[in-house]
C-alpha cells in the first residue's frame, strides 16, 4: 500500500464550536493519503457495487454524471483531529446507487483504486447520510482529494469516506478495510471518539 503521507500529526490550532471532543478547528483542507495519488481516466472510471450473491451494479463515468445530483453541506472530522465546518460537495446519493440492489447484507467494504479498502454498516450509507462526490467548494473534485470521486460519509471520521472509490461489496458479515485491520476503530464515530480499537 506504501507509506502514508506526512501530515498524519497534524497542526493544533485552537478549539471552535461545534466540535466532536478532542477536535480542533481549520480553515484550510489538508491532503492526507495511505500511498500514492492514483490517476484515474473518466474513460476507465466506474462505480461497482456487487451483492453478497454476487449480482453486480455498474456505472460509467457518463451514466454516473446522469444520475440525480445533490449538494450537501456538510462538517468533516479527521481522525487525526482536525475537522473543517461547512464544506460544500456535488455527488450521487448512495440512496439512489442502491435504489435497485436487492441485498440482504448489513455491511458494505468499499474499495478505491489504488487498493485502499474501509468498512461501514450498509445503514449507514442510507437516508441522506452517504453519497459519491465528485465535486468540491463548485469544481471538480482534484485528484489529492479524491478525485475524480470519493465516498463521504461526514457523520463517521474522515478515512471512512474513501478517495478514489472504486465500488463495494455488500456483505452479510463485517469485514474490516486497510486503517481498521491495523488497529483503527471499525465504526469510528467522531461524537464518541471512536479513533482505535477498544475507544
Amino acid at each position: 500500500m506504501g507509506i502514508v503521507s506526512p501530515g498524519f500529526q497534524g497542526r493544533r490550532r485552537t478549539a471552535g464550536p461545534h466540535l466532536p471532543p478532542g477536535q480542533y478547528l481549520i480553515e484550510d483542507f489538508p491532503v492526507l493519503s495511505a500511498g500514492p495519488t492514483p490517476r484515474v481516466p473518466l474513460d476507465e472510471w466506474e462505480f461497482v457495487i456487487t451483492t453478497e450473491t454476487g449480482q453486480v451494479h455498474r456505472w460509467s463515468w457518463p451514466q454516473f454524471r446522469k444520475l440525480p445530483r445533490e449538494t450537501p453541506k456538510v462538517d468533516i472530522h479527521c481522525v487525526t483531529k482536525w475537522s473543517k465546518l461547512g464544506t460544500t460537495w456535488r455527488g450521487v446519493s448512495l440512496e439512489t446507487l442502491l435504489a435497485e440492489v436487492d441485498t440482504a447484507a448489513d455491511f458494505a467494504l468499499v474499495d478505491s483504486y489504488g487498493g485502499y479498502t474501509t468498512n461501514l454498516p450498509l445503514e449507514d450509507l442510507l437516508d441522506d447520510q452517504a453519497w459519491i462526490v465528485y465535486e468540491y467548494d463548485g469544481t471538480d473534485l482534484p485528484p489529492e482529494h479524491g478525485g475524480p470521486a470519493r465516498l463521504l460519509v461526514p457523520h463517521l471520521y474522515f478515512w471512512k469516506s474513501a478517495k478514489w472509490v472504486h465500488g463495494m461489496r455488500l456483505l452479510l458479515e463485517d469485514e474490516p478495510g486497510f486503517w481498521e485491520t491495523i488497529g483503527y476503530h471499525d465504526y469510528g464515530d467522531p461524537w464518541r471518539e471512536q479513533r482505535y480499537q477498544g475507544d
